[in-house]
């Protein structure tokens, strides 16, 4: 996928108190049957509002190509699990974050059949 196939740009950023600043960047490249959104750098809870209202202008069919993101917390890897159960498809997503999806699931099955 070349970059020339993004039509829009989405950039969130917020700074932190230390002088660091930490953005998430989305690409989002539609061929009228799917949405590609390429994620990258450090995703954050503060950024799902803003992701969820890109996420639903997009519907039905999605997809997360995380090959760039950096860094994830908890929320995110909980976003993430939920939307992949739905049946958006997580592209090229780094071991950390599928072992953390998989490690969730397995709690929230846990705690169910308790």
């Amino acid at each position: 996928m070349t970059n020339s196939r993004f039509r829009k740009r989405f950039v969130v950023a917020r700074r932190l108190p230390s002088p660091r600043v930490v953005n998430l960047k989305i690409d989002i490249a539609s061929d009228g049957e799917t949405a590609t959104f390429r994620l990258s750098g450090c995703i954050e809870e503060d950024h799902l509002v803003a992701l969820q209202a890109e996420v639903q202008r997009y519907r039905p069919r999605l997809v997360f190509d995380l090959a760039e993101a950096t860094l994830v917390d908890l929320a995110v890897v909980r976003f993430l699990a939920a939307h992949e159960g739905e049946g958006v498809e997580l592209l090229r997503c780094p071991r950390y974050i599928r072992e953390w999806i998989a490690r969730e699931r397995m709690q929230g099955t846990r705690r169910t059949d308790a």
